[in-house]
């Protein structure tokens, strides 16, 4: 019981960290892939050095690989995204995850979705075309598109664990590693290179990506997916206050509703999955 609360801050802190990132790629003058080229290539350095002092060692397989690509998709398509529509659009967008996990599963491991799972699902990409709708006008089509990629990908890295010869903590790396190497080279072509933008991408890179990996993985090994998803869900309620505060960057229009939409549809299903769990239990 003490492992699974201490499991439960290690989510919640996560996620924290994770809220960050909206903020830090708004505000570094940089493109999204050389900020998430340098980001990568520190938590890399991070994640290896944690892996070294566990004794972890890295598995290289099919399905470790895979969840590498999600993990490198993931992270570019935030970045990307970050810069060409707001911040909230991006996060909730990606936080769509959820759906497209039941939808994969569906597909690729035949795991019947339920009815619970296909109104989740109904209502979760209802409330994205209100996004669509509002970014006809405000010209975020693009960034849209890719956020919603970002949390197709996303659901990837949920994923990880039921791949073949799946290990987080190694398509972490690799992912981590594969961002470093093929975006790097877009920092040449930055110009600007002062202490403030230099210590953000560093602060992105030791908290916001490296640390905030490390205490989802070990988090998620001592407690419920269900527990795990309901306690990040203040990421997309964080990252664009953050950025509203500081940024002054607003969501608006039918944007504000797709986000309600959204996030009502991911947190009650969640909400509901547990009351069902517990049901099942007393019986």
């Amino acid at each position: 019981m003490k492992k699974e609360k201490t499991a439960t801050i290690c989510i919640l802190i996560s996620a924290i960290l994770f809220s960050t990132g909206g903020l830090g790629v708004k505000m570094i003058p940089w493109s999204g892939f050389a900020i998430n080229g340098v980001r990568n290539l520190i938590s890399v350095l991070l994640l290896g050095a944690y892996l070294k002092v566990t004794g972890h060692k890295i598995i290289v397989n099919k399905g470790v690989w895979l969840g590498a690509v999600c993990m490198a998709g993931t992270s570019t398509l935030f970045s990307v995204a970050n810069k060409m529509t707001t911040a909230a659009n991006t996060i909730i967008l990606q936080f769509t995850a959820p759906a497209f996990v039941i939808l994969f599963m569906w597909l690729f491991f035949r795991e019947r979705p339920r009815r619970l799972d296909i109104i989740s699902c109904f209502v979760v990409f209802m409330g994205v075309v209100f996004f669509f709708i509002d970014s006809i006008s405000a010209g975020n089509m693009m960034g849209n598109m890719l956020a919603v990629l970002s949390g197709i990908s996303y659901a990837g890295v949920f994923m990880m664990n039921t791949f073949p010869g799946g290990d987080p903590l190694s398509s972490a790396l690799l992912g981590q590693l594969l961002c470093a190497v093929t975006q790097m080279p877009f920092v040449l072509a930055e110009t600007e290179f002062t202490l403030p933008v230099v210590g953000a991408t560093v602060l992105l890179g030791v908290f916001q990506l490296g640390l905030a990996y490390i205490f989802m993985i070990w988090g998620l090994q001592h407690v419920s997916a269900v527990t795990a998803a309901l306690t990040s869900a203040i990421e997309p309620v964080l990252n664009p206050i953050l950025v509203a505060v500081f940024y002054k960057e607003m969501i608006s229009g039918f944007s504000l509703l797709g986000a309600i939409i959204v996030f009502a549809g991911v947190v009650g299903y969640n909400l509901l999955k547990v009351q069902k769990q517990r049901a099942s239990e007393k019986l």
